[in-house]
């Protein structure tokens, strides 16, 4: 009997290759006769290029040429708009996208000026300080409310001000609501710059073969396929000449599917140029400003409550710091303004956004994408309600929950898939419960708090609720083939950073097919293995790759039941697949190996039948009509020293809705190394700028992030409300782990320090130890 793999722990495929170091990172590609590429990065944030003269790093020796923006000609041409605005009413939006090297002007300190091209790394970097560039500083923008008032330095001189794009949605009407309100909460909330720091940077490789005009690309992108379409176009290649390879990635999070980073752009013409192979790996100092980051914003929000603590409305006005350039649209923004609506009932919502340009670097996409902050607003104004209205914050909460017989709930406003915000399915409370339970909240607050607080030890409790919006579209694809061997080849378009694909989507095949998962070979993001498909983004993967796979091996099954049943002059419905061969029900030994039945499917002699193809194999796509909503509660316990504000937590549980689970152990995972970055973007990591736009901290001396150490056992629970919008039932679990912790750690520590008690708020992200003594000691306090 073959064992049902979907559902199951099953451990990852992939592990022995990365432990053993036979995977292959871009780094790890070498090839005859290749260059290396070093890039003079403007130590300004906003200037004037006077001029760029190159000449005595071009007599360097080992130095093979040198380029800045001139020497590019008709290829210089600013990136593509990678998402356009969603048809939003009255929406104004202005695109400014980043370019292969500056000319003219520079916009962020960081962007690239020139390119050398060397014989090692080493001669690269050393040429890069033979060469004189002049510029004309201007002043920077750095503040966001600086940056659109009267008088500020203009970013991109076209435009006449510093202002992308103005937004504003709305759902019922918050003046009525706010006008019958027993209490109205006005705060302000700040949340600060980060950045990504995956253990591998990002990396290119660029091989043009002249004789054979083939263009192959080594790149750590999230979406190879879309980097294939859009350098074969501006090449002026086929896409059939291009193809792009991105293997094993040590860390996506978001911000490598920017397209195009300025590397991407200028290696292949490079490569096309020297006829040679040419690599560019970033390193840790780049990364600080060459890699796009995370967002910054300010909210000015307001919630109408009645006095039992029902939500009658929230009103949101909001900037967001899209930094120089904003080729990602209005995604990040947008993520904001819907999910601040949270798991709650909120009959009138009025939100308004102004995204802004400033000297700082691109900020795209990175884990949870503009999320957590409708989640930090959201979630920070019920704190602030229930302490005014003395009811338990938990309580509020559950007062406000969607309820399970309200689903398909519509919020009306438009979401980032360009169709009405409505979250599919769920079952809110039981979440919420189960996270109650696991974290011993009554026990806590009634008698071990008391007790440790009469210790004089400073320990808090916090509850924090939230959605993803997850699976988006357009679509994705696979091809699932039974090979003559017997084993099974799965091919998608989709690439891999650590999600554990090649485990998850290789369980999906070996259910329908009856074989073992380790007899299931995977391949992802090769775009000669598999022409079509969007990226890894936006917990999409399982989601949507993941019900293409179930399509293809469904189809695949049946042709290989149709074949056996030809073979033995049966009813298909006699039939069942198991440990890789097909046999009669109850005659376990009469049947055919799944191998024989590839090559029946593939025969040297005779005609292929009329409405048949051969071979074993099948290929299918799926789109979803629109993304799904996961949902989860995460609950900590955590002990904060008053004199010094070193955090320990003591106790994390999450509790997550997101549908059918393929692995749980794979999921687990996902929401380990979510919680751990939501850890060091809500307790330690802040991109720390001057008024000039220079970075202070670049550096992993400087900029912190959690180690091993800091990052607790987590307690996992998980409830299963299914999808109705793909035949699996999956919603996505990405980010979910990431997404509601700056509100949970603003709760409690707050909590733990009984600051509501004296009169201070946490109403910023990052809270790290310095700023917490900072807030803690404002007027005396």
């Amino acid at each position: 009997m073959t064992t049902r793999f979907f559902g199951a722990p099953v451990k990852r495929n992939e592990d022995r290759k990365l432990l053993t170091g036979q995977a292959l990172f871009i780094d790890d590609v070498e090839l005859p006769n290749m260059l290396h590429a070093a890039f003079l990065r403007s130590q300004v944030a906003h200037a004037r290029i006077r001029r760029i003269d190159v000449s005595a790093a071009l007599k360097r020796p080992g130095v093979v040429a040198v380029y800045t923006a001139n020497d590019l000609g008709t290829y210089w041409q600013p990136g593509p708009l990678l998402v356009p605005p969603p048809p939003i009413p009255g929406i104004v939006f202005d695109v400014r996208t980043q370019v292969p090297l500056a000319k003219d002007k520079v916009r962020y300190a960081g962007e690239p000026l020139a390119v050398v091209v060397a014989e090692s790394r080493y001669i690269a970097e050393d040429a890069l300080d033979d060469i004189v560039v002049d510029l004309e500083t201007l002043p920077a923008v750095v503040d966001l409310e600086a940056a659109v008032s009267a008088g500020a330095a203009v970013i991109h001189d076209d435009l006449g001000s510093n202002v992308a794009s103005h937004v504003r949605q709305t759902k019922g009407d918050y003046r009525r609501a706010a006008a019958n309100a027993d209490i109205i909460l006005k705060r302000r909330f700040r949340y600060e710059h980060g950045i990504s720091s995956p253990i591998e940077t990002r990396g290119i490789v660029a091989q043009w073969n002249a004789r054979g005009q083939q263009m192959t690309i080594w790149d750590t992108t999230q979406a190879p396929v879309f980097v294939r379409n859009g350098l074969a176009a501006i090449l002026g290649l086929s896409e059939r000449q291009v193809r792009v390879i991105a293997p094993f990635i040590g860390g996506g999070f978001g911000p490598k599917i920017m397209i195009f980073y300025p590397e991407e752009v200028t290696l292949p013409w490079i490569s096309m140029r020297l006829n040679r192979p040419v690599k560019w790996i970033e390193d840790r100092l780049e990364h600080f400003v060459a890699t796009t980051h995370e967002r910054g914003q300010i909210h000015d929000a307001e919630i109408a409550l009645a006095r039992d603590g029902r939500i009658l409305g929230v009103r949101d006005v909001f900037l967001h710091d899209n930094g120089a350039y904003n080729p990602y649209g209005l995604t990040v923004p947008i993520n904001s303004q819907c999910t601040m609506l949270g798991p709650y009932v909120i009959p009138a919502y009025d939100s308004t956004f102004t995204s802004v340009f400033t000297t700082l670097p691109i900020v795209t996409p990175y884990r949870g994408a503009g999320r957590q902050h409708g989640v930090f607003v959201i979630e920070r104004l019920l704190d602030l309600a229930a302490h005014e209205l003395r009811i338990d914050p938990v309580e509020i909460r559950r007062r406000n929950l969607i309820p399970s017989d309200a689903f398909p709930f519509n919020n009306e406003i438009i979401y980032q898939d360009f169709a009405p915000l409505q979250y599919d399915s769920g079952n809110y409370e039981p979440v919420l419960d189960k996270a109650l339970a696991a974290i011993a909240y009554e026990k806590f607050v009634r008698e071990e708090q008391p007790k440790l607080r009469a210790e004089g030890r400073c320990v808090g409790i916090a509850v924090a609720c939230y959605v993803e919006g997850t699976g988006v579209g357009p679509y994705e694809g696979a091809k699932v083939q039974v090979q003559s061997n017997g084993r099974v080849s799965l091919v998608t378009g989709i690439g891999t950073q650590g999600q554990g694909h090649f485990t998850s989507f290789a369980q999906i095949v070996a259910d329908q097919l009856g074989v073992d998962v380790t007899e299931v070979d995977v391949v992802t993001g090769d775009t000669d293995q598999f022409y079509w498909g969007a990226g890894t983004f936006a917990s999409r993967g399982a989601v949507v790759a993941g019900n293409a796979i179930s399509a293809a091996s469904q189809v695949v099954r049946k042709k290989a039941l149709k074949l056996a049943s030809e073979v033995f002059e049966c009813s298909e419905d006699d039939l069942v697949i198991a440990d890789g061969k097909v046999s009669i029900t109850g005659i376990p030994g009469k049947f055919v190996s799944l191998s024989e039945l590839a090559q029946r499917a593939n025969p040297m002699r005779g005609a292929v039948k009329p409405g048949t193809e051969p071979g074993l194999e099948s290929t299918q796509y799926f789109g979803p009509p629109s993304g799904t909503t996961a949902n989860g509660v995460h609950a900590m316990v955590v002990e904060v020293d008053p004199e010094t504000f070193e955090l320990r937590i003591l106790k994390y549980v999450v509790v997550h809705d997101c549908g059918t689970v393929i692995n749980p152990m794979i999921l687990a995972g996902q929401i380990h190394g979510g919680v751990a970055q939501g850890i060091g973007n809500a307790f330690y990591e802040k991109l720390a700028f001057d008024d000039q736009g220079q970075l202070l901290n670049a550096s992993l001396a400087d900029y912190l992030l959690p180690t091993a150490l800091e990052i607790p056992r987590m307690e996992l629970g998980h409830t299963a409300t299914a999808s109705p919008l793909n035949p699996l039932g999956i919603k996505g679990a990405g980010e979910a782990g990431a997404i509601p912790v700056g509100a949970l750690f603003a709760q409690g520590i707050e909590n733990a320090l009984e600051l509501a008690r004296k009169g201070i708020e946490l109403l910023e992200i990052p809270l790290s130890p310095s700023r917490l003594y900072e807030l803690t000691r404002k007027d005396g306090k």
